[in-house]
């Protein structure tokens, strides 16, 4: 990985990466059901929302952790830990935490230009 990219990478907020893992997330949520469904925009947008729930994000995250490296951890725990000043109005605070460390991770991966990786993660949202 480019040294210089993940300097500049790591000196932005956790909110930051969890603010382009919340676009890219979605993108590929969205992309992977027209791809394997022929639900109209209506059901599309009902589906998508089964994946892209706060509380969904959780469970994935949970999931998946033990299978993270070191690194990923590190970047979780981050943006679990990070203060957000926007409250959730339709989830727990727990999920909403753990919502935005996994929209984090994604973030940092994308940003960071690790794609096989993030590839590998979101494969396994489908999955779970």
């Amino acid at each position: 990985m480019d040294e210089e990219l993940e300097r500049k990478v790591n000196e932005l907020s956790p909110l930051t990466w969890a603010y382009i893992g919340d676009a890219v997330y979605e993108l590929y949520i969205r992309e992977s059901l027209v791809n394997n469904t022929k639900l109209k925009p209506h059901k599309l947008h009902i589906e998508s929302i089964k994946y892209v729930k706060a509380s969904a994000q959780a469970e994935i995250l949970k999931s998946i952790e033990e299978e993270l490296t070191e690194r990923e951890k590190e970047i979780v725990r981050r943006g679990r830990n990070t203060k957000n000043h926007h409250l959730p109005k339709n989830a727990e605070i727990n999920d909403y935490m753990y919502s935005t460390a996994f929209e984090g991770l994604i973030g940092y991966l994308y940003l960071t230009k690790q794609e096989d990786r993030l590839n590998e993660i979101l494969k396994r949202c489908i999955e779970e």
